[in-house]
């Protein structure tokens, strides 16, 4: 594989890298410092498990616009919801401030903004220089088997923390509504 469609599949799997390592980061901060997701957050991980997830299909082939359409849906969902809790939050009140630590000064909502801006400007930026799919016909990611299998490992990746991050929901929520005081489950 060369040209376009080495640029298009680099491209899905660097942005998959990158939400692996953002979810990667953000279940570190829950289980090693013991920060308990909000309801918003965990709605924010959804969306970007949405949006890898339309990378992956993108991925594994036949390449189509409509799963890039699928990363952009859930990437404007994840900018509709980060920048909900940022201005619920954006004033502290009792009982309101931000929920976590602040990494580089910013909270886990205001980087989810920034992260939802970036994947979607970084869309943006390939369909700009790289056009839509006609370049992928014919293309195959086994035209690339060292990618390829990057590809598959960031896949299982995604989907491994996917479960995880559904297991830990149920054991924080257990089958009624979220909460950020506890996990339900446990005693």
């Amino acid at each position: 594989m060369r040209g376009l469609p080495l640029l298009t599949y680099l491209f899905n799997a660097a942005s998959l890298a990158a939400i692996a390592a953002i979810l990667t980061a953000a279940m570190g901060f829950q289980y090693l410092r013991g920060e308990i997701p909000c309801p918003l957050c965990l709605l924010e991980r959804l969306a970007l498990f949405g949006a890898g997830f339309g990378l992956i299909a993108n991925l594994r082939g036949p390449y189509s616009t409509r799963f890039t359409g699928v990363t952009l849906g859930f990437a404007l969902l994840l900018l509709v919801i980060a920048a909900r809790q940022t201005l619920l939050d954006i004033y502290p009140r009792p009982g309101h401030a931000y929920v976590g630590q602040a990494v580089l000064g910013l909270h886990m909502p205001v980087w989810s903004v920034l992260i939802a801006l970036a994947l979607i400007a970084a869309t943006a930026a390939k369909l700009t220089a790289l056009g839509g799919d006609a370049h992928m016909q014919g293309a195959r990611p086994s035209d690339a088997p060292s990618l390829d299998r990057v590809a598959r490992a960031l896949a299982a990746y995604l989907f491994v923390l996917c479960v995880v991050n559904f297991g830990s929901v149920v054991v924080q929520c257990g089958l009624g509504q979220c909460h950020t005081t506890g996990y339900a489950l446990l005693p």
